[in-house]
């Protein structure tokens, strides 16, 4: 197995960072995501999800990340995947359909907004390595017209991993979400 590739989550934080800015829990989030990612997996795999994990391909594989995660600004194509559930009664494995979601400068960073969908993470996105930025947002849900603050609500709080798969294609990886699955992948493709 290649090794697992460093995370600035184990660098002291400065001032505008993601680090910075994360609560404990998030850089948690981000410190475990491979433990997750093979949590979760292991889940849906036992749950007899196997051939759905498998059909996804490289968007469910852990050590996927391509050089220049970079999410340029513009509109997505986006769905979500979520992998193992939390609980006994859980699907081990549910995709969703295509809906959309948009990049644009903020903050001097980027943003990251699911416009469509009745689960809508909502948040920014910062610099970490070579091969994956950093997403800290909140979770919209259902007919809210205004995210929570970052930071306000724990079981809305979101963290995650933004990297490169394939030529204009990208994946948000979600580790330890608060709510029914083990981890989500939001799967980002240019509109047009």
């Amino acid at each position: 197995m290649p090794p697992i590739p460093p995370s600035a989550a184990d660098a002291p934080a400065e001032t505008g960072t993601w680090r910075a800015t994360a609560t404990t829990q998030d850089q948690e989030r981000i410190r475990g995501w491979y433990k997750s990612w093979e949590t979760a997996l292991a889940d849906a795999r036992a749950r007899g999800n196997g051939a759905d994990v498998d059909r996804e391909g490289i968007l469910l594989q852990p050590m996927a990340a391509l050089p220049n995660p970079h999410l340029p600004a513009g509109d997505y194509r986006c769905r979500t995947v979520k992998i193992g559930a939390q609980g006994r009664s859980g699907l081990g494995y549910v995709g969703y359909g295509w809906f959309r979601c948009r990049v644009a400068p903020e903050q001097g960073l980027s943003s990251l907004t699911k416009i469509s969908g009745s689960q809508r993470p909502v948040g920014l996105i910062f610099p970490d390595n070579l091969k994956r930025q950093i997403f800290l947002g909140t979770l919209e849900l259902g007919d809210e017209k205004m995210a929570v603050d970052y930071g306000s609500d724990r079981m809305r709080d979101m963290a995650g991993l933004v990297e490169r798969i394939g030529d204009n294609r990208w994946r948000l990886v979600l580790p330890a979400p608060a709510y029914e699955s083990l981890l989500d992948v939001i799967e980002l493709v240019p509109a047009s």
